[in-house]
């Protein structure tokens, strides 16, 4: 082995809720975690400047905030938190190898991935000033809908997901408009009936958004136009959700671990792992079914929990900690 390669015992590549509290885990069972943070340190959750639903904050906390303290917490036991991301992975032989930055190369016993997924967005200017404002763009109604109590929204999307986030926001917000771009919905007919059927949820089909209106700081308004007669209206709202999709970062686990037709990594049910021995999965990068930052970190403990027992298999000397479980 070069002297240029490093040997981990586990590798946890993303941060995030799952990434950070893998890590946690990891260190008070003494496997000397090395976590690469990834290109946006912290994962999505940074983007988001309230975080209510998480247990243990009852004032609630800003995404940031609660990443630094994630972080904090997992490098009190020691774990190596450090920038920089994976950009290459060869699982093909019992050593799983990474290399760091296209440069460093790096030998693992295990890996955790916990590289998330992000939400697609149209790509509109407006959009994203007011998605980097926090000022009324989002991308998950389960996470940000409450802020809307009573006032009217606009979604973006037309699958069985944005049937049904515009519904629960419909128990939440005075009027939800949703704007799907074809003749039709892409979901299954149940989830279409139950927003066609939901009174204060209105349907404008062949509709796409022109621009999100603001004034600079906060949302209100959106215009549209629609592309079978080409007119323009404006929409009075404070909150724009785009509901049209997530990709999982997944691309360079491509032709080694087991993905679905999305891209999300497939796990064993019930547990972490992967098709491949050493290598486990939390959070997003999965998981494209609840997408919350408390699921994330659930799964977090799960894939530390299955890498230490898949080391212990491995090696005689190395014993299961029974502080993890504390």
């Amino acid at each position: 082995m070069s002297e240029t390669i490093e040997k981990v015992k586990c590798l946890i590549i993303g941060s995030g809720p799952a990434g950070y509290t893998a890590a946690i885990y990891a260190a008070r069972a003494n496997m000397n975690p090395v976590l690469y943070q990834g290109t946006q340190p912290g994962g999505q959750l940074t983007t988001t400047n309230e975080v209510e639903n998480f247990p243990g904050y009852p004032e609630g906390v800003t995404g940031p905030e609660m990443m630094m303290e994630l972080q904090k917490q997992a490098e009190r036991f020691e774990a190596d938190v450090r920038d920089g991301w994976i950009t290459k992975v060869d699982f093909s032989s019992d050593v799983h190898k990474v290399w760091v930055n296209d440069e460093k190369e790096i030998h693992c016993d295990t890996v955790i991935i916990s590289t998330g997924a992000s939400a697609k967005y149209l790509g509109l200017d407006s959009e994203q000033k007011y998605l980097k404002l926090g000022g009324g763009v989002s991308a998950c109604a389960v996470c940000d809908g409450f802020f809307y109590r009573n006032q009217e929204v606009v979604i973006v999307g037309a699958g069985d997901s944005a049937c049904e986030e515009a519904h629960y926001l419909s128990k939440l917000c005075k009027k939800v408009t949703m704007l799907v771009r074809r003749d039709e919905f892409r979901a299954s007919k149940i989830m279409a009936n139950r927003v066609k059927n939901t009174e204060n949820i209105e349907i404008l089909f062949n509709t796409e958004t022109d621009e999100v209106l603001g004034d600079g700081q906060v949302v209100n308004g959106v215009r549209v136009y629609n592309k079978v007669t080409k007119e323009k209206h404006e929409i009075p709202a404070t909150g724009f959700f785009v509901a049209i999709g997530h990709k999982p970062n997944t691309d360079i686990f491509k032709g080694f671990l087991d993905l679905d037709e999305t891209g999300y990594i497939i796990n064993v049910p019930g547990t972490s792992k992967t098709n491949i021995d050493g290598v486990f999965v939390s959070g997003d990068a999965a998981d494209h079914v609840y997408r919350q930052a408390i699921t994330a970190a659930g799964t977090g403990c799960m894939a530390a929990l299955d890498a230490e027992r898949y080391l212990a298999s491995k090696d005689a000397d190395f014993e299961v900690a029974t502080s993890t479980y504390n």
